[in-house]
């Protein structure tokens, strides 16, 4: 049976933040973004097209934002969408998701229970 992902029904940080990054990380540099998702915002960085100004939404983004959502390039996603973790995953509470939540309406996540498993291991399954 699948662990509940809480990324999967939110979505909310890919049309809350600016996702930029080292343009290194991109296809022609060698790395996994491709580069027809991005746009250039200064001589070393490039962001993801569609966060690069507000109101944003990530190029990758499908689906509707607090029901149900996946990235399209979730295996190629940037440096800093793969370091960003939903709160209380491996028990670690991130603000900044609860504030990308409380943008679009959505309630702050809970600690999960002491014996309840709740973040799914890094399998390569689609999450936002």
């Amino acid at each position: 049976m699948s662990e509940y992902n809480p990324c999967l029904d939110c979505g909310a940080c890919c049309g809350y933040f600016r996702v930029s990054f080292f343009w290194g990380e991109c296809q022609s540099a060698g790395g996994l973004v491709p580069d027809d998702l991005v746009v250039q915002i200064n001589p070393t960085r490039v962001a993801m097209i569609g966060t690069d100004a507000k109101p944003c939404r990530c190029i990758g983004l499908d689906g509707e934002i607090g029901k149900q959502v996946a990235c399209t390039l979730y295996a190629n996603r940037s440096t800093p969408c793969r370091e960003f973790e939903a709160s209380w995953t491996h028990g670690v509470y991130n603000p900044s998701c609860d504030a990308a939540r409380a943008h679009y309406g959505l309630a702050p996540l809970t600690p999960p229970e002491a014996n309840e498993p709740h973040w799914p291991d890094d399998d390569g399954a689609a999450v936002a």
